[in-house]
């Protein structure tokens, strides 16, 4: 009875396909294909985690998409992985700001 190997749910450090899918996302962006950037960058920060740039690049996908709560999740994880960036203050008023343009939750009262 022969057993096959569990595929591993860990992700596969690999760093080579990792800046192939940020070049290939970088096309598409320029492209204006938003959609097939995130992919290939997602892809990328899943391949090599600790790769600080496809997070910065994802950040502004989203934020041209207008997904102002993704873009500024995927520009604090850039921080998050690159803290001592040269464009770290940039991108902080880039959050303060899809942040300030975000509206508050509105917690509505409940009527009797």
């Amino acid at each position: 009875m022969s057993a096959e190997p569990a595929a591993s749910a860990e992700p596969v450090f690999d760093p080579l396909h990792a800046e192939k899918d940020i070049e290939v996302g970088n096309f598409y962006m320029k492209k204006g294909n938003y959609d097939a950037a995130i992919d290939r960058f997602q892809e990328a920060t899943r391949l090599q985690p600790a790769l600080a740039r496809p997070w910065r690049l994802l950040g502004e996908c989203f934020e041209k998409k207008h997904d102002d709560a993704r873009a500024v999740a995927s520009y604090k994880k850039y921080l998050e992985v690159f803290p001592h960036a040269e464009d770290a203050d940039k991108v902080k008023k880039r959050i303060e700001a899809l942040e300030d343009k975000t509206p508050p939750q509105d917690s509505k009262p409940t009527t009797p």
